[in-house]
C-alpha cells in the first residue's frame, strides 16, 4: 500500500485504520479479524484513543500488534476517559453490543457540538482537565496499555472549546519527543470545533479532523488544508451528491488530499480488501 510521510521519519499507510468500535460496538473476535485482515492488506497507521472499547481498546490493540511494533504506526488521544461504570459494567457490553444492532441508532452525520444529547457512550465517559499532568499520566497509561514505549502520535481528544494553557501542552509535547516518549503531537477536532482553536493550530505537527466530500465546508478545506499534512476521520459519511460508493469518496478525498491519511473504521473483512485495493 502506498506510504506517506505526514512527520518526518514516520511512514503511515495512505489508508488508516481507525480503532473506535473496538470492543464497544465490535466484539474481540470480530476486532482481531480486522486488524489481522488489515495488516495483511498493508495498513499499517492505527487510530485510538484512551476512552475507547469503554477504556479496553488500546491493550487489545497492543496484544494484537505485539511482534509487529516497530512496523506499525499508532496514534493515540488523551481527554477522555473511561468512568467508573464503564469497568463495572464491562461483562454486559456483549449483551449492549447486541441490543444496539437489533435497535441501530440513527445516523445523525456525526455533528457534535457542546450542546449535543448524551448517547449511550457518553454515559461511561468523562472529561479531564487539559494540563500537563493530566496529558503526561494519561501518556504512561496508554503506553503501559498499548506495551510500547513510544507513540507516533499524541492527539488532544476532541476538546470542545478553546485550550487556555495551551503553552503548557506545547512545552510538555516538547519535552516528551525530545525523551522519545512521542513523536509528533497533535489535535483531534470536528469540523464544527474548529473555530475554537484557529489561534493555535499551526503549534501542532498534525492535524486530525472529521471530513467528507458531501459536507458543505468540503471545498473550502481543499484550499485550506489540501497540499498540507493530515488525518481525516469519517470519510464516507453523509450522502446526497454524485459520489455513491465509498470507493468514489475515498478517490476523491485522496485526489484532493493526496499527503494525508485517511481513517476508516473498517470491520468488515471485504470492506477492508475492497478499500485496500483502492490505494494498493
Amino acid at each position: 500500500m502506498k506510504r506517506i510521510e505526514l512527520v518526518k521519519g514516520i511512514q503511515s499507510s495512505i489508508l488508516g485504520f481507525g480503532c473506535a468500535p473496538i470492543l464497544g460496538s465490535e466484539g474481540s473476535k470480530k476486532s482481531i479479524r480486522a486488524i489481522s485482515c488489515a495488516i495483511d492488506c498493508g495498513i499499517n497507521h492505527f487510530d485510538i484513543a484512551r476512552s475507547y472499547g469503554y477504556g479496553s481498546a488500546e491493550q487489545f490493540l497492543g496484544k494484537a500488534i505485539r511482534f509487529k511494533r516497530k512496523e506499525m504506526v499508532i496514534s493515540s488521544k488523551f481527554g477522555i476517559k473511561a468512568n467508573l461504570k464503564a469497568k463495572i459494567l464491562s461483562p454486559l457490553k456483549p449483551l449492549l453490543r447486541y441490543t444496539l444492532s437489533v435497535f441501530p441508532k440513527k445516523n445523525t452525520g456525526n455533528q457534535v457540538t457542546p450542546q449535543k444529547s448524551l448517547t449511550v457512550a457518553d454515559r461511561f465517559h468523562y472529561r479531564i482537565s487539559l494540563n500537563s499532568f493530566e496529558m503526561n499520566n494519561s501518556l504512561e497509561e496508554s503506553l503501559r496499555a498499548l506495551k510500547t514505549d513510544y507513540l507516533d502520535y499524541f492527539f488532544i481528544h476532541e476538546p470542545l472549546g478553546t485550550i487556555d494553557n495551551i503553552d503548557d501542552l506545547f512545552n510538555l509535547s516538547y519535552k516528551l519527543k525530545q525523551q522519545g516518549k512521542i513523536r509528533g503531537f497533535g489535535i483531534a477536532f470536528y469540523h464544527n470545533q474548529k473555530s475554537f482553536h484557529e489561534k493555535y493550530l499551526k503549534g501542532f505537527d498534525i492535524l486530525q479532523f472529521n471530513n467528507s466530500p458531501i459536507k458543505d465546508e468540503y471545498i473550502e478545506t481543499v484550499n485550506q488544508r489540501g497540499l498540507m499534512p493530515n488525518i481525516i476521520f469519517s470519510p464516507l459519511k453523509g450522502g446526497g451528491n454524485d459520489l455513491k460508493t465509498p470507493r468514489e469518496k475515498l478517490e476523491k478525498i485522496s485526489y484532493d488530499f493526496p499527503k494525508s491519511v485517511i481513517l476508516c473504521s473498517m470491520f468488515n473483512v471485504n470492506h477492508i480488501k475492497n478499500n485496500s485495493l483502492i490505494f494498493s
